[in-house]
C-alpha cells in the first residue's frame, strides 16, 4: 500500500460535503458494518460536473469515497460508469484485504448515484460522433456476457445495463437474475470486460405490474406467466428508453430469439437452438420495440455460447443458469404466496367432475391445471387437475382424457398480423406449437378471440400465455381465459 496516496485522500476534504443542488446520490454501507459512504453527482452535457462525498466509519471508507469523488468529477458519464473497486484501490496505492471493504462501499455508492441518474429520465450522454453505441442487457450470466462480447467484436461501443427487480430477505438472491446480489455480479462482470455499467431500479414498477398480478391471479385460481408480463411491460422498454438516453442506437440481449421481417416490419422468430427458444417469454414485445433490438445469440446453440465464453476468458463461462422466477428464488411459489395477504392456506375439497369428494387440500392456489403429482388422492388410474375454483376453494381432478380441449379462449389478445395468418399456437413455455386457426380478425387489440385447435391440447391453464404463430414467426399473443 502507498501510504502517501492513502493519506492524501484521507486528508483531502475539498469534495466532502452535502449533495449539490440537482445532484443524484447513492449510499452504501450502514448498520451491519458501521461504515457508510454517500456519493452525489451533478451531471451535465454527458459529464460529471460536480461530485461530493460524505463518509462515516473507517479510514479506508473515507479515503475511498474521496478518491471516487475525485476520479468521477470531470469524467464523462460512461467513464465514471467504468470505475470499480479496483480503480479506487489503485488510486489509493493499493489496499489490504480489510481496507478493500472501503473501496467496495465507495464503488457501490458511486454506482448507485449513477443508477439514480439512470432512473431520472434525463439524457445522460450524447450519441457518439462516429461509430455505433449499443446497450447490452447484462444479467451476470453467460448468455448476456457473450451477447456483449459479440457486440464488442462487431465493433460497437458497448454499454452494460442491468435491472434490479426484487429484493426480499426470504429469497436466495444468489439464485435470482435481478436481485441486489445479481446486480453486483453483473457490474463486476461488465467491468472485467472493460464496459461501463449502469443499473436501473425497477422494483416498484415490477411489484405493481408483475408481482401483484401474480398474487391476484393465483388468488383467483389462475396460473399467471410473470416473465411474459415483465418482458412485455416492464424491463425491456425501460432498458430501451435508458439506451436512448445513453446515446445508444439499439438494445441487445442474451435471449435465444431471432428477428425476421416479413415485409411488414420486424417479428420474433425461432432461433437456431430450438431447445432454448425464448420467443414465448418475449411474445409481449411490441413491433416498435423489436425494431430497436438485437439478439446476438440468434444463430448459436448453448454449447457454442459456452465455447465462446471460454475462448473469450469470461469468468461466467461455466456458470449455471438461474431456474427460478426472480421473486421466488430459494423460496418457491407456495411459500411466497402464503406470505401474502390475498392468498391464505384453507381447507378445501378435491372432487371428481361429477362432484364426488375424493380428498382434501389446503388451498386451491397450490394446484394448477394439468398437475399430476402431489394431489394426495389414492386412485387406480392417474389423476390430473382439471380445474380450480377459487370461490368454492375446490379442486377438480380427472383422467388424462378429460384434460383435452379442442378450443382455447384467449382474452386481452394482440395481433401484429391478420388473424387468418395464425396457424400454430404455443400454450406453455417449452411446449410444442399446436396447429390451429383463428378468425380473420384485423391486426390490433382484441378483448377476446377463439383459437380452434386441429388436435386437442391437454392441461390448458387459465392465466398462461397463448403465443400465436405463423410458422416460426410470432404474430400475436393473449392470455388464456
Amino acid at each position: 500500500m502507498s501510504t502517501e496516496a492513502f493519506e492524501h485522500y484521507l486528508r483531502d476534504r475539498s469534495q466532502r460535503g452535502p449533495a449539490p443542488a440537482g445532484a443524484h446520490s447513492g449510499a452504501a454501507g450502514g448498520a451491519p458494518c458501521g461504515d457508510l459512504v454517500r456519493l452525489s453527482l451533478a451531471l451535465g452535457d454527458g459529464r460529471v460536473r460536480g461530485a461530493t462525498y460524505e463518509a462515516e466509519g473507517c479510514a479506508a471508507a473515507a479515503a475511498a469515497a474521496a478518491a471516487a469523488a475525485e476520479l468521477a468529477e470531470g469524467a464523462t458519464v460512461l467513464e465514471a460508469a467504468r470505475l470499480g473497486p479496483a480503480d479506487l484501490a489503485s488510486a489509493l496505492g493499493g489496499l489490504t484485504a480489510q481496507g478493500a471493504h472501503g473501496a467496495d462501499l465507495a464503488a457501490d455508492a458511486l454506482a448507485r448515484a449513477l443508477g439514480a441518474a439512470a432512473g431520472a429520465g434525463e439524457d445522460l450522454t450524447p450519441s457518439p460522433a462516429a461509430g455505433e453505441r449499443v446497450a447490452v442487457a447484462i444479467s451476470g450470466g453467460v448468455d448476456s456476457a457473450v451477447a456483449a462480447l459479440l457486440e464488442q467484436r462487431r465493433g460497437a461501443e458497448v454499454v452494460a445495463v442491468t435491472v434490479k427487480l426484487w429484493a426480499d430477505r426470504h429469497n436466495d438472491g444468489a439464485r435470482s437474475c435481478c436481485s441486489p446480489q445479481a446486480v453486483l455480479g453483473a457490474r463486476g462482470l461488465a467491468h472485467s470486460m472493460g464496459l461501463p455499467h449502469l443499473t436501473l431500479d425497477l422494483e416498484d414498477a415490477f411489484r405493481a405490474t408483475v408481482v401483484d398480478d401474480f398474487i391476484a391471479g393465483h388468488a383467483a385460481g389462475r396460473t399467471p406467466n410473470p416473465c411474459v408480463l415483465c418482458n412485455g411491460q416492464v424491463r425491456i422498454d425501460a432498458m430501451l428508453a435508458l439506451a436512448r438516453r445513453l446515446g445508444a442506437g439499439a438494445l441487445a440481449t442474451g435471449h435465444y430469439a431471432r428477428l425476421a421481417d416479413d415485409g411488414e416490419g420486424p417479428l420474433l422468430a425461432a432461433p437456431a437452438d430450438h431447445a432454448k427458444d425464448q420467443t414465448y417469454m418475449l411474445s409481449g414485445l411490441r413491433p416498435e420495440t423489436l425494431a430497436a433490438m438485437r439478439f446476438p445469440l440468434a444463430g448459436l446453440t448453448k454449447p457454442e455460447v459456452r465455447e465462446l465464453a471460454t475462448a473469450g476468458g469470461l469468468p461466467v463461462a461455466t456458470k449455471a443458469e438461474s431456474q427460478d422466477l426472480c421473486f421466488l428464488a430459494g423460496e418457491g411459489k407456495r411459500g411466497f404466496l402464503e406470505r401474502q395477504g390475498d392468498v391464505v392456506e384453507r381447507q378445501g375439497e378435491i372432487v371428481s367432475p361429477g362432484g364426488e369428494v375424493l380428498g382434501a387440500h389446503r388451498g386451491h392456489h397450490r394446484f394448477t391445471v394439468g398437475q399430476r403429482r402431489g394431489l394426495g388422492v389414492a386412485s387406480e388410474r392417474p389423476l390430473y387437475v382439471l380445474a380450480t375454483d377459487a370461490a368454492s376453494n375446490r379442486v377438480v381432478v380427472g383422467g388424462h382424457d378429460e384434460l383435452a380441449t379442442p378450443t382455447v379462449r384467449v382474452r386481452e389478445a394482440t395481433l401484429h398480423r391478420p388473424g387468418g395468418r395464425v396457424d400454430r399456437v404455443r400454450l406453455r413455455y417449452r411446449s410444442r406449437p399446436i396447429p390451429c386457426s383463428v378468425a380473420p380478425l384485423d391486426p390490433g387489440d382484441h378483448a377476446e378471440l377463439s383459437v380452434e385447435l386441429r388436435e386437442p391440447a391437454y392441461g390448458v391453464a387459465p392465466g398462461q400465455t397463448a403465443c400465436l404463430m405463423d410458422g416460426d414467426l410470432v404474430v400475436g399473443r393473449g392470455t388464456i381465459a
